[in-house]
Protein backbone atom coordinates (compact mmCIF):
# COMPACT_ATOMS: atom_id res chain seq x y z
CA UNK A 1 0.00 0.00 0.00
CA UNK A 2 2.70 2.34 0.81
CA UNK A 3 4.43 1.73 -2.01
CA UNK A 4 1.12 2.59 -4.25
CA UNK A 5 0.62 5.59 -2.76
CA UNK A 6 4.46 6.34 -3.21
CA UNK A 7 4.02 5.56 -7.05
CA UNK A 8 0.84 7.64 -7.20
CA UNK A 9 2.67 10.84 -6.02
CA UNK A 10 5.54 10.68 -7.98
CA UNK A 11 3.06 9.88 -11.16
CA UNK A 12 0.79 12.91 -10.29
CA UNK A 13 1.18 14.72 -13.50
CA UNK A 14 0.21 12.04 -15.39
CA UNK A 15 -1.81 9.14 -13.96
CA UNK A 16 -1.97 9.43 -10.61
CA UNK A 17 -3.99 12.67 -9.87
CA UNK A 18 -7.10 10.92 -12.11
CA UNK A 19 -6.71 7.68 -9.65
CA UNK A 20 -6.44 10.32 -6.39
CA UNK A 21 -9.50 11.53 -7.34
CA UNK A 22 -11.33 8.48 -8.18
CA UNK A 23 -10.20 7.24 -4.77
CA UNK A 24 -11.78 9.90 -3.10
CA UNK A 25 -14.72 10.46 -5.12
CA UNK A 26 -15.47 6.33 -4.49
CA UNK A 27 -14.68 7.21 -0.63
CA UNK A 28 -17.18 10.34 -1.01
CA UNK A 29 -19.57 8.23 -3.28
CA UNK A 30 -19.65 5.55 -0.68
CA UNK A 31 -20.56 7.53 2.20
CA UNK A 32 -23.60 9.02 0.63
CA UNK A 33 -22.12 12.79 0.81
CA UNK A 34 -23.75 13.76 -2.62
CA UNK A 35 -27.25 12.30 -1.61
CA UNK A 36 -30.00 12.63 -4.22
CA UNK A 37 -28.20 15.61 -6.10
CA UNK A 38 -26.15 13.35 -8.47
CA UNK A 39 -28.97 12.80 -11.40
CA UNK A 40 -28.20 11.61 -14.61
CA UNK A 41 -27.64 15.53 -16.05
CA UNK A 42 -25.08 15.99 -12.99
CA UNK A 43 -23.10 13.25 -13.65
CA UNK A 44 -23.15 13.71 -17.48
CA UNK A 45 -21.74 17.05 -16.97
CA UNK A 46 -19.37 16.43 -14.48
CA UNK A 47 -17.96 13.45 -16.66
CA UNK A 48 -17.50 15.94 -19.43
CA UNK A 49 -15.96 18.74 -17.70
CA UNK A 50 -13.75 16.30 -15.42
CA UNK A 51 -12.27 14.13 -18.74
CA UNK A 52 -12.14 16.45 -21.95
CA UNK A 53 -9.85 18.78 -20.91
CA UNK A 54 -7.32 16.37 -18.82
CA UNK A 55 -7.75 14.12 -22.64
CA UNK A 56 -7.77 16.82 -25.49
CA UNK A 57 -7.65 20.06 -24.24
CA UNK A 58 -4.35 20.08 -22.49
CA UNK A 59 -2.70 17.46 -24.27
CA UNK A 60 -3.29 19.62 -27.23
CA UNK A 61 -2.11 22.86 -26.02
CA UNK A 62 0.78 21.11 -24.56
CA UNK A 63 1.87 19.28 -28.31
CA UNK A 64 0.95 22.69 -30.51
CA UNK A 65 2.33 25.09 -27.74
CA UNK A 66 5.84 23.46 -27.59
CA UNK A 67 5.33 23.36 -31.07
CA UNK A 68 4.90 26.94 -31.58
CA UNK A 69 7.09 28.56 -28.90
CA UNK A 70 10.04 27.62 -30.56
CA UNK A 71 8.95 29.95 -33.42
CA UNK A 72 8.30 32.41 -31.29
CA UNK A 73 10.29 31.92 -28.53
CA UNK A 74 13.92 30.94 -30.42
CA UNK A 75 16.86 30.21 -28.77
CA UNK A 76 15.15 30.28 -25.38
CA UNK A 77 14.39 26.47 -24.94
CA UNK A 78 15.78 25.69 -21.39
CA UNK A 79 17.01 29.39 -21.18
CA UNK A 80 15.61 29.20 -17.40
CA UNK A 81 17.38 25.91 -16.65
CA UNK A 82 19.58 27.22 -14.14
CA UNK A 83 16.73 28.61 -11.53
CA UNK A 84 17.02 26.84 -8.28
CA UNK A 85 13.83 24.48 -7.71
CA UNK A 86 12.30 26.61 -4.79
CA UNK A 87 12.93 30.27 -7.29
CA UNK A 88 11.09 28.44 -10.21
CA UNK A 89 7.99 26.92 -7.43
CA UNK A 90 7.86 31.08 -6.37
CA UNK A 91 7.68 32.40 -9.69
CA UNK A 92 5.12 29.69 -10.84
CA UNK A 93 2.85 30.71 -7.70
CA UNK A 94 2.85 34.27 -8.68
CA UNK A 95 2.41 33.67 -12.32
CA UNK A 96 0.03 30.83 -12.11
CA UNK A 97 -2.03 30.99 -9.35
CA UNK A 98 -2.12 34.40 -8.71
CA UNK A 99 -3.34 35.34 -11.75
CA UNK A 100 -5.90 32.54 -11.51
CA UNK A 101 -6.84 34.44 -8.42
CA UNK A 102 -8.11 37.38 -10.81
CA UNK A 103 -9.08 35.59 -13.33
CA UNK A 104 -11.72 33.84 -11.32
CA UNK A 105 -12.62 37.18 -9.28
CA UNK A 106 -13.70 39.09 -12.38
CA UNK A 107 -15.72 36.20 -13.84
CA UNK A 108 -17.44 36.83 -10.39
CA UNK A 109 -17.89 40.73 -10.83
CA UNK A 110 -17.74 41.30 -14.69
CA UNK A 111 -21.41 40.57 -15.86
CA UNK A 112 -20.75 39.03 -19.32
CA UNK A 113 -18.08 36.12 -17.86
CA UNK A 114 -20.46 35.07 -15.20
CA UNK A 115 -22.07 32.69 -17.70
CA UNK A 116 -18.44 31.03 -17.95
CA UNK A 117 -18.43 30.56 -14.62
CA UNK A 118 -21.71 29.85 -13.84
CA UNK A 119 -21.12 25.84 -14.21
CA UNK A 120 -18.98 25.71 -11.52
CA UNK A 121 -21.40 27.15 -9.12
CA UNK A 122 -24.56 25.73 -10.71
CA UNK A 123 -24.41 21.92 -8.46
CA UNK A 124 -26.39 22.27 -4.95
CA UNK A 125 -23.48 19.88 -3.87
CA UNK A 126 -19.86 19.53 -3.32
CA UNK A 127 -17.55 17.30 -3.73
CA UNK A 128 -14.02 16.69 -5.58
CA UNK A 129 -15.87 16.54 -9.32
CA UNK A 130 -16.75 20.31 -8.55
CA UNK A 131 -12.75 21.14 -9.30
CA UNK A 132 -12.86 20.32 -12.89
CA UNK A 133 -16.57 20.95 -13.29
CA UNK A 134 -15.84 24.09 -15.65
CA UNK A 135 -17.50 25.36 -18.89
CA UNK A 136 -14.89 24.54 -21.36
CA UNK A 137 -14.43 28.65 -22.93
CA UNK A 138 -13.62 29.17 -18.97
CA UNK A 139 -11.09 26.11 -18.85
CA UNK A 140 -9.51 27.17 -22.65
CA UNK A 141 -8.59 30.65 -21.09
CA UNK A 142 -7.21 29.13 -18.00
CA UNK A 143 -4.28 29.98 -17.66
CA UNK A 144 -2.06 27.12 -15.60
CA UNK A 145 -2.14 24.84 -18.99
CA UNK A 146 -0.27 27.73 -20.86
CA UNK A 147 1.89 28.69 -18.46
CA UNK A 148 3.30 25.22 -17.67
CA UNK A 149 3.96 24.75 -21.08
CA UNK A 150 5.71 27.61 -21.46
CA UNK A 151 8.03 27.20 -18.50
CA UNK A 152 8.53 23.29 -19.48
CA UNK A 153 9.75 25.34 -22.92
CA UNK A 154 11.40 27.89 -20.93
CA UNK A 155 13.41 24.96 -18.60
CA UNK A 156 11.14 25.15 -15.11
CA UNK A 157 9.86 21.85 -16.26
CA UNK A 158 10.06 20.25 -13.18
CA UNK A 159 9.15 22.87 -10.81
CA UNK A 160 5.75 23.60 -12.83
CA UNK A 161 5.06 20.18 -12.78
CA UNK A 162 5.71 19.56 -8.89
CA UNK A 163 3.45 23.32 -8.33
CA UNK A 164 0.53 21.66 -10.86
CA UNK A 165 0.54 18.54 -9.02
CA UNK A 166 0.44 19.69 -5.67
CA UNK A 167 -2.49 22.48 -6.73
CA UNK A 168 -4.44 19.97 -8.25
CA UNK A 169 -4.80 18.03 -4.73
CA UNK A 170 -5.58 21.23 -2.66
CA UNK A 171 -8.00 22.80 -5.01
CA UNK A 172 -9.41 18.92 -5.48
CA UNK A 173 -9.66 18.40 -1.60
CA UNK A 174 -11.14 21.65 -0.95
CA UNK A 175 -13.72 21.16 -3.02
CA UNK A 176 -14.48 17.58 -1.63
CA UNK A 177 -16.80 17.14 0.66
CA UNK A 178 -15.06 15.40 3.19
CA UNK A 179 -14.37 18.15 5.41
CA UNK A 180 -10.99 16.85 6.52
CA UNK A 181 -10.27 20.51 7.98
CA UNK A 182 -12.43 19.97 10.60
CA UNK A 183 -10.22 18.81 12.99
CA UNK A 184 -8.06 21.33 13.50
CA UNK A 185 -10.68 23.68 14.55
CA UNK A 186 -12.34 20.80 16.65
CA UNK A 187 -8.94 20.25 19.27
CA UNK A 188 -7.84 23.49 20.70
CA UNK A 189 -3.91 22.09 20.79
CA UNK A 190 -4.21 22.51 16.45
CA UNK A 191 -5.92 25.66 16.25
CA UNK A 192 -2.50 27.28 15.75
CA UNK A 193 -2.10 25.05 12.65
CA UNK A 194 -5.45 25.80 11.45
CA UNK A 195 -4.74 29.70 11.77
CA UNK A 196 -1.71 29.16 9.67
CA UNK A 197 -3.19 26.49 6.82
CA UNK A 198 -6.21 28.15 6.15
CA UNK A 199 -4.83 32.07 5.55
CA UNK A 200 -2.27 30.15 3.28
CA UNK A 201 -4.11 27.35 1.23
CA UNK A 202 -7.60 26.86 0.40
CA UNK A 203 -9.84 24.42 2.58
CA UNK A 204 -13.19 22.81 2.73
CA UNK A 205 -14.35 25.54 4.91
CA UNK A 206 -13.05 28.82 3.33
CA UNK A 207 -13.47 27.10 -0.32
CA UNK A 208 -17.27 25.50 0.57
CA UNK A 209 -18.38 29.34 1.79
CA UNK A 210 -17.42 30.43 -1.24
CA UNK A 211 -20.41 27.21 -3.00
CA UNK A 212 -22.86 28.63 -0.81
CA UNK A 213 -26.12 29.84 -2.30
CA UNK A 214 -26.47 32.21 0.18
CA UNK A 215 -24.31 34.64 2.74
CA UNK A 216 -27.71 35.69 4.98
CA UNK A 217 -26.54 32.86 7.41
CA UNK A 218 -22.63 34.81 7.82
CA UNK A 219 -20.87 31.56 6.96
CA UNK A 220 -21.54 31.63 2.86
CA UNK A 221 -19.37 33.92 1.01
CA UNK A 222 -19.68 33.53 -2.98
CA UNK A 223 -18.53 37.15 -3.16
CA UNK A 224 -14.83 36.19 -1.87
CA UNK A 225 -12.50 33.24 -1.12
CA UNK A 226 -11.35 33.11 -4.61
CA UNK A 227 -8.37 31.32 -3.96
CA UNK A 228 -7.61 28.49 -5.73
CA UNK A 229 -4.15 26.69 -4.51
CA UNK A 230 -3.38 29.57 -1.70
CA UNK A 231 -5.88 31.59 0.09
CA UNK A 232 -3.22 33.73 0.85
CA UNK A 233 -4.35 35.80 -2.25
CA UNK A 234 -7.99 36.32 -0.53
CA UNK A 235 -5.71 37.89 2.93
CA UNK A 236 -3.73 40.40 0.63
CA UNK A 237 -6.10 41.54 -1.28
CA UNK A 238 -9.16 41.53 1.20
CA UNK A 239 -11.45 39.19 -0.19
CA UNK A 240 -11.33 36.63 2.15
CA UNK A 241 -13.74 35.43 5.16
CA UNK A 242 -13.03 32.67 7.57
CA UNK A 243 -15.44 31.33 9.80
CA UNK A 244 -14.47 27.60 10.20
CA UNK A 245 -17.96 26.66 9.80
CA UNK A 246 -19.72 25.20 6.41
CA UNK A 247 -22.90 26.61 4.80
CA UNK A 248 -25.94 24.85 5.08
CA UNK A 249 -26.87 24.69 0.86
CA UNK A 250 -25.08 24.90 -1.83
CA UNK A 251 -25.27 26.57 -5.73
CA UNK A 252 -27.24 29.14 -7.35
CA UNK A 253 -30.99 30.04 -6.66
CA UNK A 254 -31.32 30.44 -10.42
CA UNK A 255 -30.03 26.88 -11.35
CA UNK A 256 -32.76 25.37 -13.58
CA UNK A 257 -30.93 22.18 -14.02
CA UNK A 258 -29.95 23.28 -17.81
CA UNK A 259 -28.83 20.29 -19.73
CA UNK A 260 -25.55 19.54 -19.50
CA UNK A 261 -24.32 20.31 -23.00
CA UNK A 262 -25.39 23.53 -22.08
CA UNK A 263 -23.57 23.96 -18.84
CA UNK A 264 -20.29 22.37 -21.05
CA UNK A 265 -20.61 24.49 -24.42
CA UNK A 266 -21.99 27.48 -23.64
CA UNK A 267 -22.67 29.79 -25.74
CA UNK A 268 -21.54 27.21 -28.61
CA UNK A 269 -24.65 25.25 -27.36
CA UNK A 270 -27.75 26.69 -25.08
CA UNK A 271 -30.50 25.67 -23.04
CA UNK A 272 -33.56 25.46 -23.62
CA UNK A 273 -34.71 26.52 -19.99
CA UNK A 274 -36.60 29.56 -20.68
CA UNK A 275 -35.51 32.94 -19.09
CA UNK A 276 -32.36 30.57 -18.23
CA UNK A 277 -28.57 32.32 -18.19
CA UNK A 278 -27.52 30.10 -20.80
CA UNK A 279 -31.15 30.45 -22.90
CA UNK A 280 -31.05 32.31 -26.04
CA UNK A 281 -31.18 35.66 -25.63
CA UNK A 282 -31.41 34.95 -21.82
CA UNK A 283 -30.19 37.28 -19.03
CA UNK A 284 -26.64 38.02 -18.48
CA UNK A 285 -27.13 37.57 -15.00
CA UNK A 286 -30.52 36.87 -13.32
CA UNK A 287 -32.02 39.38 -11.28
CA UNK A 288 -32.29 37.52 -7.91
CA UNK A 289 -28.66 35.93 -8.78
CA UNK A 290 -26.47 37.10 -5.53
CA UNK A 291 -22.76 36.53 -7.05
CA UNK A 292 -22.42 39.59 -8.46
CA UNK A 293 -24.07 41.78 -6.03
CA UNK A 294 -21.69 44.52 -4.59
CA UNK A 295 -19.99 43.85 -1.92
CA UNK A 296 -17.76 45.18 0.80
CA UNK A 297 -14.68 42.70 1.45
CA UNK A 298 -15.04 40.91 5.09
CA UNK A 299 -11.73 40.64 7.04
CA UNK A 300 -10.00 37.26 7.20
Amino acid sequence: MIMFFEALFKNLSTWGLPTLVLLLGLVEFSLGLYKKHWNRNEILLDIACFTIPKLVVRPLVAYFGLKVLPLVFPGYKDAFEWVPFWWGFLILCVADDLTQYWYHRLHHEIPFLWRFHRTHHSAPYMGMSMASRQNIIYTLFFSQTYVTTTLVYLGLGYPALFVKGIKSIITTLAHSSIPWDKPLYERRWLHPVAWVLERLISTPATHHAHHADTSDDGVGYYKGNFGNMFFLWDILFGTGLITRQYPASYGIKSYQQEEWYAQFLWPILKSRKEGSELAPNGPMVQEDEPALLPSTPQPA
